[in-house]
């Protein structure tokens, strides 16, 4: 039976200015000889020329044979950043347009049509990459407003949510188009933080097939969420998989919301996989018993830990918690092979066919 995929490694936390983490080939090498076999790219113009992938199935056949030659595949493509310029609230305009090109900044609709052009063609260079999932934000109006006071005025959250989902619909057609799942990370920061949060989305985008879930357990240990009563109630949506750690220690000074303080003194911080707190034995065996058959991906974030480290402590990690599903039941030696006769026999029935069987 199909098992889920990996161990892979997301490569937006490695890349840097010196080699082998500065070109895709490199960090492809790096990472095959860790031991991973996939990674997810970033749609950003040094590891990967989106408009032509969007454009040419011979420039992705050609990235395809260079991660084959190294040893690794494309798992995914990802636009967290472009994802959330499709939805900026006014106060974080100047923040996120470090994540848009100089000739948009202090332009918030000339930026969004960019992102917006830019996811959508990620959904086509997906297709042409042969991928059925891509990962992405949904980016966030309603976010600030995500503790109840002051009041929030009557229908601001329902009209922040109408409006997300009528900048992502046609997004999200052209993902049908493409035959690609569109998975939204829930994510702090995000419009789309829990499960509330996307049920609210989900609704608001009619139910829209392409609409999927970016399972990352990490963030729901720091907003204290159930993430394996998440899987229970959403499994069906989950189409990427983040394999990232983090725990949540709580004291009387600090909390959730963290106190401004730096993530290495925050009550929540992202650990490096086996450091932090969640229960991955469970995660994976729950993926597994849905079906789950996409990809196990490393996201590494780490207050304390190495990158370095935690890449290379990341793959055996993945590989030793993927649980290849068996194709018969554990008790099959003592299957007993009686007929059906036997069986009514041993119930004190009739056989079947009989007059007796047939009630009369």
């Amino acid at each position: 039976m199909t098992a889920m995929k990996g161990p892979a490694i997301f490569l937006a936390q490695f890349q840097g200015d010196t080699a082998p983490f500065d070109t895709l080939d490199g960090l492809a090498e790096w990472a095959a000889g860790l031991g991973y076999v996939g990674v997810q790219i970033p749609c950003n113009s040094r590891l990967i020329d989106l408009k032509t992938a969007a454009e040419s199935k011979d420039y992705c056949q050609d990235l395809q044979g260079r991660l084959a030659r190294h040893g690794v595949e494309v798992t995914e493509l990802s636009t967290h950043l472009q994802g959330q310029l499709v939805a900026v609230h006014p106060a974080y305009d100047t923040l996120f347009d470090g994540f848009a090109p100089p000739e948009v900044h202090g332009k918030p609709a000339e930026r969004q049509v960019w992102a917006v052009e830019q996811v959508k063609m990620a959904a086509r260079a997906s297709a042409n990459l042969g991928l059925k999932a891509h990962a992405t934000f949904s980016g966030a109006l309603a976010w600030p407003y995500v503790y109840p006071w002051p009041q929030r005025p009557a229908g601001l959250v329902e009209e922040a949510f109408a409006e997300l989902a009528r900048r992502w619909l046609p997004i999200l057609d052209v993902f049908e188009e493409s035959g690609v799942d569109c998975a939204f990370e829930v994510h702090a920061g995000e419009d789309l933080h829990d499960g509330a949060s996307w049920e609210r989305f989900l609704t608001a985008v009619g139910e829209h097939p392409r609409a999927r879930l970016l399972f990352d357990p990490s963030h729901y240990v720091l907003q204290q969420l159930d993430y394996l009563d998440f899987i229970d109630r959403y499994h069906d949506r989950i189409s990427c998989f983040h394999v990232k750690d983090a725990e949540f220690n709580p004291t009387g000074r600090s909390g959730v919301y963290g106190g401004y303080q730096d993530w290495v003194d925050r009550a929540g911080r992202f650990r490096s996989l086996g450091d932090g707190q969640v229960d991955f034995s469970s995660i994976f065996s729950k993926l597994a018993q849905y079906g789950y058959t996409g990809w196990a991906v490393l996201e590494w974030e780490c207050a304390l830990k190495r990158s370095e480290d935690g890449a290379r402590e990341g793959a055996p990690f993945i590989r030793d918690h993927i649980i290849h599903l068996t194709d018969h039941a554990f008790d099959d030696f003592a299957r007993s092979g009686i007929d059906r006769d036997a069986i009514r026999a041993i119930m004190g029935l009739p056989a079947a066919g009989s007059d007796a069987g047939q009630g009369n």
